[in-house]
């Protein structure tokens, strides 16, 4: 009999998890799932990839199966917010694969595709609903949804709430929930700010934490590179080029390359490194905020096939990234906040497997490095530059020259004419770092401009528009 047997959750339940042969609990999971079986509160210390989002699911199904109700046009039981589009989806669904065989209905609903369609499979009510915070105040305001009726309340990854800006939303929310639900708050730290914004959320809470705060995974084995930040793509291309070849096991200075994500800190340096990457023959794809929501889709969803064995990401579209197989992680440039690090290296190492985290260190970044290895309390291992790098580097091909940019103030394409996302200067900055918080607004951005007073029609493009982060 497996444990979850033992924890007495409902057959159809037990039988999705054997389809997907599940039958060890992670630790968050043996820790949290019999507190939410007896309708505790929880708080919950964890990074992604550790099962927390079985940890939720499972009891909260069990829960919503055993008290089967009628759904309520426009409301939901159960509500599920998490900062990005892409771990929105993610734990959709790994629902609909929990709640298989189980008579609920699962939506998911966040910003970059039409609002009204959202709206319309809402109109009935749903039992499950998974979103990011600005479109659900936008169906909220819309009357197209109300949170009267919700039983259980998840707030995922709080820190990158948070560090999106999304804390005015959360205490809006936090407002329309009923007193009487249970409530459950996950973040991977917890600094006094996000146990001051729980403390809105939980009422008399069980703690479980399964590895100590702002720790690394041990199985990475990390590694910094000294390099002029003009020098950093060459050597990513190289990197890449050796350890991507059919001869890999044997001539990559870190052995072959099965999946390896790159991070930028900015939306256009992304692009910018991809267009390289694919003149010099490696295919690859880059996925942030400006991108339209298909594209980071089919990006992700290629990284995720193998089709794509290199995906380029900003810190904030890397948070949905759960893919088995990274082997490495190449830090282009080091956030200049120590805890998103710790967030980017655990991205590989899944599963019981090991990775590999590479950091190029340009000069004025190596006080982000003292930073990181404060924090994390390990030396990152020195790795030399390759032999004969010059002379390697000036043979790499040069990108094709993107396509223009559009004029301002057309009205028309990403953005209304300040397409750039990076201080709406048409790309001028895009290769500047300007840290890891790119835009208050988020993956949400869309959220921000509906609160702007509106001009006439095709007047869109007015100064102000907002950013929209990776």
């Amino acid at each position: 009999m497996s444990y979850f047997h033992e924890l007495g959750l409902a057959e159809p339940i037990l039988r999705a998890l054997q389809v997907k042969g599940y039958t060890d609990p992670s630790p968050i999971q043996r820790q949290a799932i019999p507190a939410l079986l007896e309708g505790r509160d929880l708080l919950g210390i964890a990074q992604t990839g550790t099962g927390k989002t079985a940890a939720f699911s499972l009891p909260s199904l069990h829960r919503l199966a055993q008290d089967p109700k009628p759904r309520q046009n426009a409301g939901c039981r159960m509500l599920v917010l998490s900062p990005t589009r892409e771990l929105a989806a993610q734990i959709a669904d790994n629902m609909r694969g929990y709640a298989k065989f189980l008579n609920l209905t699962i939506q998911c609903i966040f910003g970059g595709v039409p609002v009204g369609k959202q709206a319309r499979a809402l109109e009935r009510g749903v039992d499950i609903l998974v979103a990011t915070p600005g479109r659900l105040l936008d169906l909220i305001d819309q009357r197209a949804l109300t949170l009267k009726h919700v039983e259980i309340f998840v707030l995922d990854e709080a820190d990158q709430m948070m560090d999106l800006g999304f804390i005015v939303p959360l205490k809006r929310v936090a407002n329309m929930l009923p007193a009487g639900r249970q409530s459950l708050f996950f973040s991977a730290t917890m600094p006094q700010a996000i146990a001051d914004l729980g403390r809105q959320f939980i009422n008399n809470p069980v703690k479980v934490e399964v590895a100590p705060q702002s720790t690394t995974a041990e199985r990475v084995e990390q590694f910094a590179t000294s390099i002029n930040q003009a020098e950093k793509q060459a050597l990513l291309t190289l990197s890449l080029r050796a350890g991507l070849a059919d001869d890999a096991a044997e001539n990559a200075t870190h052995g072959a390359i099965d999946r390896a994500l790159v991070f930028s800190r900015t939306k256009h340096g992304a692009d910018r490194i991809v267009r390289h990457l694919v003149a010099a023959g490696i295919p690859a794809a880059a996925i942030h905020g400006n991108k339209s929501q298909a594209q980071r889709t089919a990006a992700l969803g290629g990284f995720r096939q193998g089709a794509i064995r290199v995906l380029v990401a900003t810190d904030i579209a890397a948070r949905g990234i759960d893919v088995s197989g990274v082997s490495h992680v190449y830090n282009y440039e080091i956030p200049n906040v120590a805890e998103q690090y710790v967030h980017r290296i655990g991205r590989t190492a899944r599963a019981g497997a090991t990775g590999v985290a590479i950091s190029y260190v340009a000069p004025d970044e190596k006080p982000y490095i003292r930073d990181i290895e404060r924090l994390t309390r390990i030396k990152l291992e020195p790795l030399a530059l390759p032999e004969d790098f010059q002379n390697q580097a000036a043979r790499l091909p040069a990108p094709a020259r993107p396509a223009p940019a559009q004029p301002q103030g057309s009205g028309r394409g990403q953005g209304g004419g300040r397409s750039g996302g990076q201080g709406g200067r048409g790309g001028q900055r895009s290769d500047r770092p300007q840290g890891d918080r790119q835009a208050a607004g988020g993956e949400e951005g869309e959220r921000k401009r509906r609160f702007r007073p509106r001009g006439p029609k095709g007047l869109g493009a007015h100064k102000g528009a907002v950013r929209r982060a990776g």
